[in-house]
């Protein structure tokens, strides 16, 4: 018989820890994720079948809408997730949300979307994954699409931006100038991304603020993969401005393929600065020094549907991959 337990504690989550079946959610993201309540469901004693955690506090504005957040969602199968999902909107409604939004865990700075359109090429490093059933999961529980992410895949990085030189030289006399990643001062160099997202992001969709620990602790964790001349800020005086975050693609080397394809992760540039070609230059920048560093091929990664760079990275390759973030109205 199938029990639907709701986690409170971390007493009772780690009640969960070792059953067979799904993979309870760790001590570690609970604690650091801070979900409103966390549920599971489990099967006997000893099998857990799904779970998925609720956020109603502190979630993204969305016009005329109050959002709750449904996200760490794994299920064993389609009846499993139709209760998760129901009794997840239920709880959402009784704390007053209009919307359910998933799959999401907590906010946009960690895990969400799922891949809905999967194409055939493999995954890459950092690319969030999920079975391909779990669309129709939430679809078969009355989500609709909120929004569609997209990556491109740039087969040729032996291209270069025509007006490089010309953006180089014009923002120079605008006291931009541009310089790569100190390694040796790689918390110093993570601070200034740090500060430079909380602006350049602001307004993108879904945003909240992160902490800043939680942001250190998640780029920490790529420090090894780290190519120097794959990351470089743009900085007006001694202040950063804006910045391009790019890293190999470990996932090939994994895979026993050559690490000919670098992922341009994350692109920001302070509103003050918008508009000046900043972004422009950062892209054409790492692209050459992508190539003088024997990459071949660059994945545009993650990006919105109505984002600037996905129009910025549409000149060049074709899009490979799909994601969607699913809502549902609740009464």
């Amino acid at each position: 018989m199938a029990q639907l337990l709701k986690i409170a504690s971390l007493a009772q989550l780690e009640a969960l820890a070792g059953l067979e079946g799904i993979k309870a959610l760790s001590a570690d993201l609970f604690m650091l994720h801070k979900p409103d309540t966390h549920l599971a469901i489990r099967e006997g004693d000893d099998t857990l079948l799904g779970r998925c955690s609720l956020w109603w506090h502190a979630t993204p504005v969305y016009p005329e809408e109050r959002l709750g957040l449904i996200g760490h969602f794994e299920a064993q199968n389609a009846e499993v997730a139709a209760m998760l999902l129901e009794e997840g909107c239920r709880i959402l409604s009784i704390c007053q949300c209009t919307l359910a939004v998933g799959p999401v865990d907590g906010n946009t700075w960690r895990r969400y979307r799922f891949i809905t359109a999967r194409g055939t090429e493999p995954p890459f490093f950092m690319e969030p994954d999920n079975p391909d059933a779990y669309p129709g999961y939430f679809s078969d529980a009355g989500f609709r699409p909120l929004a569609r992410y997209y990556s491109n895949l740039d087969p040729d990085l032996g291209w270069s931006v025509p007006e490089t030189e010309t953006l180089r030289l014009n923002l120079e006399r605008q006291g931009v100038r541009l310089r790569s990643l100190k390694f040796d001062d790689y918390s110093g160099e993570l601070e200034k991304i740090y500060r430079i997202s909380l602006d350049g992001f602001r307004h993108n969709f879904l945003y909240t603020p992160v902490d800043r620990d939680e942001f250190c602790k998640i780029y920490s964790c790529v420090q090894p993969f780290i190519v120097p001349e794959l990351v470089w800020f743009a900085e007006a005086g001694n202040r950063p401005v804006g910045f391009l975050f790019a890293v190999p693609d470990m996932l090939r080397i994994r895979r026993g393929v050559p690490s000919d394809t670098v992922i341009f992760k994350s692109m920001a540039v302070l509103p003050e600065w918008s508009g000046r070609g900043i972004g422009s230059l950062l892209l054409g920048t790492v692209t050459e020094q992508a190539c003088r560093q024997g990459f071949r091929r660059g994945i545009h990664a993650l990006m919105h549907e109505a984002n600037r760079s996905r129009l910025m990275s549409g000149h060049h390759g074709r899009e490979f991959r799909e994601y969607t973030l699913f809502c549902r109205n609740l009464p």
